[in-house]
């Protein structure tokens, strides 16, 4: 039996797990990043001196070396020093969406639903994308029979509006970001919070919120217009950007939604304004309507992902 450590780790919660000869993992734990000074203190406090022959953390940044700084935290560690400090025989260093894109092809039917019907073609490309802290992105393709995933940094691609009042949204977030405006400015648990301030704003209602989970508590008590709005648009721009994923690689196998931030949102999240954003595509509404959109519903996908991470060397 091969132990390995898992690890999902992004810019505000590190969650942990073990896996054993690649079966799914369990006693998973998540703990607030801002209680570490890094992600290695963190990995070693859930292992708690248990040992481990492997590890495939998965973080919220690109992996270009040896040295990894997270893009939304201060956390910054080197891999060759975590894996002679967390005692492994192999280390795995991947993005948190390739463990994404990994946990899809392992999915039970009953951890997703649908968002938007659709014909997907078994090996055909499909995308992963997912609002959290940031905006993750990866596409799942297939080669010489087996899966394999592409990373991406799709989530700074530049937010492009879609009407009148997204374009307000764009030049007051120019004000504070300058001249390039990244889509998880916009797609992502901080980005809902300035769409309802702006929105209140434009309303000429100014809204008082002090995070994220006000807007959608306040939204589903009906009572902010500004909330509501912003998950309308919000939902609205999700699908947009996951169209233009779509059209990147002719998803052809489909369009897959993950993360805890949408999952929470529930009824909140506006699917039908979310399948207009995904066709608004003008000539290519046609083959957009044919891709299916699938929401996953497990919670911690990511760790299934990286149970599941084959481990090169």
């Amino acid at each position: 039996m091969t132990l390995r450590l898992v690890g999902d780790i992004g810019g505000t919660n590190a969650r942990f797990a073990l896996s054993e000869d690649g079966a799914a993992p369990y006693g998973e734990a998540k703990l607030p990043g801002a209680d570490f000074p890094g992600p290695i203190e963190a990995a070693e406090a859930y292992l708690a001196g248990r040992s481990v022959e492997e590890a495939v953390l998965a973080v919220a940044t690109p992996v270009l070396g040896d040295e990894v700084a997270f893009t939304n935290s201060p956390w910054r560690f080197s891999i060759s020093d975590a894996k002679r400090r967390l005692g492994v025989e192999r280390l795995a260093i991947i993005n948190d969406f390739v463990a994404q894109a990994s946990a899809v092809p392992h999915l039970a039917e009953g951890e997703c639903r649908a968002l938007k019907p659709g014909g997907a073609k078994p090996g055909a490309p499909a995308v992963v994308l997912g609002p959290g802290t940031g905006l993750g992105v990866a596409f799942l393709i297939h080669a010489g029979g087996l899966a394999r995933v592409l990373p991406s940094e799709g989530g700074h691609a530049s937010f492009a509006p879609q009407d009148a009042l997204q374009e307000e949204v764009l030049r007051r977030l120019r004000g504070t970001y300058g001249g390039h405006v990244s889509l998880e400015r916009v797609l992502s648990g901080p980005g809902l919070l300035q769409l309802a301030r702006i929105i209140g704003d434009v309303q000429g209602r100014p809204v008082e919120l002090a995070g994220p989970p006000d807007v959608s508590a306040r939204a589903a008590a009906g009572n902010c217009p500004a909330c509501q709005e912003a998950l309308r648009v919000f939902s609205s721009v999700l699908g947009a950007a996951a169209g233009s994923l779509a059209l990147t690689v002719l998803a052809d196998g489909g369009v897959f939604v993950t993360g805890g931030l949408c999952r929470n949102l529930g009824p909140l999240l506006d699917v039908e304004a979310m399948r207009a954003g995904f066709t608004g595509k003008g000539r290519f509404a046609g083959y957009l309507e044919g891709v299916p959109v699938t929401q996953v519903m497990r919670p911690h996908s990511g760790l299934l992902g990286g149970a599941a991470w084959h481990i090169e060397g």
